[in-house]
């Protein structure tokens, strides 16, 4: 199970860690802290150091409640940052977080390797296409409705069934325009209550599609803090503990806020693995 990142082909049948780098002043967890270039440049040296296979920039505010920020801003702030990165760590791949197809486009010419849209395309109807034409590989997530009110009259029937059928919809429209590289997203957190999150978690086993891999984003969330009655300041123990299931359910990239913590489930995780090869 590969992924082609500009001519690299990335293994993803041992798990890979991806570094969240927001960019933005009102994220949930970290948010406002990588102003300036010298912070954004260490935070990408420690998670490279880490052992971080992708790095994940976004400047735009996903988390419940957030405010729409113009995509002017979102654009110049991320490219920006796409090639200040570059610049100094050129092997470094990096991961566009938009759900805009101008900004993916024009990080992708900056030289972002992937795409990491939170709408899957229901949020611009030229995504799907600008990711086609460039041929990156393309994480789809599942959201329902927009993050000003996803967390509001939250209602399924049935969570996994749900969002299994919306990827096998997602999928097809991917197909049709020749997407090589799809990675799926159940989207912890994102239109989803606490329970739903934990019904995910446990039969994410039933998200295996063939040759598709699995990205869980679990970092910090309200999922855990919540649950703990805790801040997400100190949910780093509980974070752990959900990478560690959703490894054994079959996750293939973990993105996260803590880097060498998630390396070290994977190392944990492919010696525990390794038994079953001999």
């Amino acid at each position: 199970m590969t992924i082609n990142c500009k001519g690299n082909l990335i293994d993803l049948s041992t798990p890979k860690v991806m570094g969240i780098l927001n960019i933005t002043p009102d994220s949930f967890y970290d948010g406002g802290k990588y102003k300036n270039e010298h912070d954004i440049l260490l935070q990408v040296e420690k998670m490279l150091q880490g052992g971080a296979t992708f790095v994940d920039v976004g400047a735009y505010s996903s988390r419940p409640g957030a405010e729409n920020i113009p995509e002017d801003e979102e654009l110049k702030k991320s490219v920006e940052v796409t090639r200040l990165i570059l610049k100094h760590f050129p092997d470094c791949i990096i991961s566009v977080d938009t759900f805009r197809s101008k900004v993916a486009k024009e990080n992708i010419e900056a030289g972002a390797a992937l795409v990491n849209d939170i709408s899957a395309g229901d949020m611009d109807n030229k995504m799907m296409e600008t990711v086609a034409k460039f041929q990156v590989p393309y994480i789809i997530m599942h959201m329902k409705g927009i993050p000003e009110t996803m967390q509001k009259n939250i209602n399924y029937k049935d969570v996994v069934k749900e969002i299994i059928y919306y990827f096998s919809k997602k999928i097809a429209d991917a197909n049709k325009l020749k997407i090589n590289d799809l990675i799926i997203d159940p989207g912890f957190g994102f239109g989803k209550t606490l329970d739903n999150n934990y019904e995910i978690l446990n039969k994410l086993e039933l998200f295996k599609m063939p040759e598709l891999p699995i990205l869980v984003g679990a970092s910090r969330k309200s999922m855990i803090y919540k649950l703990l009655n805790i801040n997400p300041n100190d949910a780093l123990n509980g974070t752990t503990s959900i990478n560690t299931i959703a490894l054994l359910k079959g996750a293939n990239i973990l993105r996260v806020h803590d880097v060498k913590e998630a390396m070290e489930c994977v190392k944990i995780f492919n010696q525990l693995n390794s038994y079953h090869n001999n």
